[in-house]
C-alpha cells in the first residue's frame, strides 16, 4: 500500500514549474550582475530629468486632500461596480433588488452631500478664508 492515494492530484508539475521559475529569475539576476556595466563617474548618481538639472528636493510634502480625493474615488468607483453588477441581474432580483439598490444609492448620496457640506470636496481658498473669519 502506497502512502499517496491513487486519486490524489500530482504535485510534481507544480513543483517543477516553481523550481524552474526560481532558477530563471536567479539566473537573470546573476547574469545581469556579471555582464552589467560598472562605472563610477562623478555624475552617475545625479538625477536626470529630461535634460534639465534638478531644481529642488524630490521629497515634497503632499497635501492630505490628494489622499482624500483618492479615497473618494475608490469609494465611488466601487459603487459603480456594485451598480454594474445590479444592472446585469436586475430582472432576476425583482422589486426587492430594486428597493435595495435605491437604499444603496440613497446612502451614497447622503455620504456625498455630507462630504460636500463638510468641505472635503472644496479645493478653493475662499471657503477656508470665510470659515476662518467666522471662527469655525
Amino acid at each position: 500500500m502506497s502512502p499517496v492515494p491513487e486519486n490524489a492530484p500530482l504535485l510534481w508539475p507544480l513543483i517543477l514549474y516553481v523550481g524552474l521559475a526560481l532558477v530563471v529569475a536567479a539566473g537573470m539576476l546573476v547574469l545581469s550582475h556579471l555582464l552589467g556595466e560598472r562605472h563610477r563617474d562623478r555624475l552617475t548618481g545625479e538625477p536626470y530629468e529630461s535634460g534639465m538639472p534638478p531644481t529642488g528636493s524630490a521629497r515634497l510634502r503632499v497635501s492630505a486632500k490628494f489622499y482624500l480625493v483618492a479615497m473618494f474615488f475608490v469609494v465611488f468607483d466601487l459603487e459603480a461596480v456594485f451598480l454594474f453588477a445590479w444592472a446585469i441581474t436586475f430582472r432576476t432580483l425583482g422589486w426587492a433588488g430594486y428597493l435595495e439598490i435605491v437604499i444603496f444609492v440613497g446612502v451614497l448620496l447622503v455620504a456625498l452631500i455630507y462630504l460636500w457640506r463638510a468641505g472635503a470636496l472644496d479645493w478653493g481658498t475662499e471657503r477656508r478664508r470665510a470659515l476662518r473669519e467666522k471662527g469655525g
